[in-house]
């Protein structure tokens, strides 16, 4: 009889669990930045974790204009 073992490799449970961890954050850092320069505060940046809401978070930064943070007028 043959014996089939799963999940011994990189990808059992708590390699997984690492793997979002790190996506999460290599995903959330950026947006954390970039979100208050176009006005949205950054707590926004956990939506970016699911990778849906980050593509269409991207396009709301992408055609929204830049916050003026100078403070005074030109």
């Amino acid at each position: 009889m043959m014996y089939m073992s799963y999940g011994y490799g990189y990808m059992n449970g708590g390699g997984m669990i690492w793997m979002m961890l790190v996506t999460a954050v290599i995903l959330g850092i950026p947006f954390w930045r970039l979100l208050p320069r176009v006005g949205i505060p950054p707590w926004v940046a956990i939506f970016a974790v699911f990778p849906p809401l980050a593509l269409i978070l991207l396009w709301v930064v992408a055609f929204k204009e830049p916050v003026d943070r100078s403070g005074g007028e030109g």
